[in-house]
């Protein structure tokens, strides 16, 4: 370990682990978007709170940048080290600490994965709601940097809502514990909700209290196929109106293509352009009639093509599959990912400029259309061509960006619903940011970060 600040932070830190192999540096130093070469200066992985502090009081007296680092499943290069950055990894803190029945929380630490805290809540008879496919990977400290969505958005919200407490290390090393488990509180400032979605850029989150609730009642699983992009809006209302909606997750046919190839199972004999996968409460007979009566609906005005509906657990996941595998399925063509939501009501609007748009900037990509369209959440894969320079890649795809945050502005959306800022989308802020709240956010990120330490470069530049 040839640099003398690694050397000092041995001894201020005597237990703490750090990695330096080239190979550790290059698995640490990224996330999905893969974009950038990795280049940090270390990684570190402490095991306590203590430690935590210690290494960022390090970082100050050393002027060392830190990038908090999670799970990194991330799209946005929020969890990218590229210049020298120590990585701070949290995986070594992956314990449930408490679980309060009186109050229904479960106590975590962050590098906890989510799956993980699923099965937690699963062993108390209750439920952590949050969920998405890389469940198994992302971890609750990364999920509470992003304020992560996921499938389940259109009825339990996204992660903000079920953060009771956390506790955070600030940018000088202090701890902070922020709002205490408690279900009222109007002391003041609520900085639990501003570390929420701040990617790392105000502090370290090192332990979180979450909230559980009773598990959803039975469902069951339909899979929708559609004849035309512009009756999807119709189609969810007429299961909103009448079902207890879980899920409304939507995807196109070359989504379609890619999770097949991937090894799912084909749904239908025929191909549709448009899919939908909804989940729905489905107890007892009334809500099955509603089910059968919402399909029939949409068959007997045109909007639906054909559809099935699960029998079993495992035809439920099979069909799953279909939506949660697109990710996955994407990920060897390198994917350019926008990320974006409106309002539901502006939806139909939105969704019609936007479909023309990627029609006439990408007649000659594959595009990978999926989303979350019961909370206005849409997803826009473009799959790289093999023959055609990264760089050149992204650059074409960035003009388009342009537009298409243009667009956001004109609806009033956002360029992020749910993989936050990071490095990919930072220069798109302000079509979703006023240039007043944005000089706002530097001005507290420099009182909880004043060295400036704290995943620099990453939602907007200091």
């Amino acid at each position: 370990m040839s640099d003398p600040r690694l050397t000092d932070l041995l001894q201020a830190v005597p237990a703490l682990r750090v990695k330096t192999d080239p190979a550790d540096l290059e698995h640490y130093g990224r996330d999905w978007t893969r974009r950038w070469t990795p280049a940090p200066l270390a990684i570190a992985l402490p095991g306590s709170i203590e430690e935590v502090q210690a290494v960022v009081r390090w970082a100050c007296q050393h002027r060392v940048a830190i990038v908090p680092s999670g799970g990194r499943t991330g799209l946005s290069g929020g969890a990218v080290a590229a210049n020298g950055e120590l990585v701070l990894s949290l995986e070594r803190m992956n314990r449930v600490l408490d679980f309060n029945a009186v109050d229904r929380t479960l106590t975590v630490q962050p590098g906890i994965a989510l799956e993980a805290v699923h099965n937690a809540a699963g062993e108390q008879g209750l439920e952590y709601p949050v969920d998405f496919a890389a469940r198994g990977s992302c971890s609750i400290g990364g999920n509470i940097a992003t304020n992560a969505g996921g499938i389940r958005v259109i009825r339990y919200g996204n992660t903000r809502e079920w953060i009771a407490g956390m506790k955070v290390v600030t940018g000088t090393g202090e701890l902070l514990d922020l709002n205490r488990g408690l279900v009222k509180n109007s002391s003041g400032y609520d900085l639990r909700h501003l570390m929420i979605a701040s990617e790392g850029t105000l502090g370290i989150v090192v332990e979180a209290t979450l909230r559980l609730t009773d598990p959803p009642p039975p469902s069951n699983v339909m899979l929708l196929a559609l004849p035309s992009f512009e009756v999807l809006m119709q189609v969810f209302s007429a299961f909103r109106e009448r079902l207890q909606l879980e899920a409304f997750e939507f995807f196109t046919d070359r989504a379609l293509h890619h999770v097949l190839a991937h090894g799912a199972q084909k749904p239908f004999e025929e191909t549709h352009p448009y899919y939908v996968v909804t989940e729905f409460a489905s107890g007892d007979e009334v809500q099955e009639a509603a089910a059968m009566a919402a399909f029939e609906t949409c068959m007997d005005n045109g909007w639906v093509s054909d559809g099935v509906i699960s029998q079993s657990d495992a035809q439920a996941a099979q069909l799953w599959r279909l939506r949660e595998g697109i990710t996955e399925s994407l990920a060897r063509y390198k994917p350019y990912k926008n990320d974006v939501s409106v309002r539901i009501s502006a939806m139909p609007a939105f969704l019609e400029e936007t479909q023309k748009l990627l029609g006439e900037a990408y007649p000659h990509f594959d595009v990978v259309w999926f989303g979350h369209i019961g909370d206005g959440n849409l997803h826009i894969n473009v799959l790289k061509p093999d023959g055609l320079d990264d760089a050149e890649f992204v650059s074409q795809c960035e003009q388009v960006t342009k537009l298409l945050a243009e667009s956001l502005k004109r609806h009033e959306g956002s360029i992020s619903a749910e993989h936050g800022i990071g490095l990919v989308k930072k220069g798109y802020l302000e079509s979703t940011r006023s240039v007043a709240e944005i000089e706002m956010m530097r001005g507290i990120k420099r009182v909880l970060d004043p060295e400036g330490l704290m995943n620099p470069g990453k939602l907007f530049d200091a």
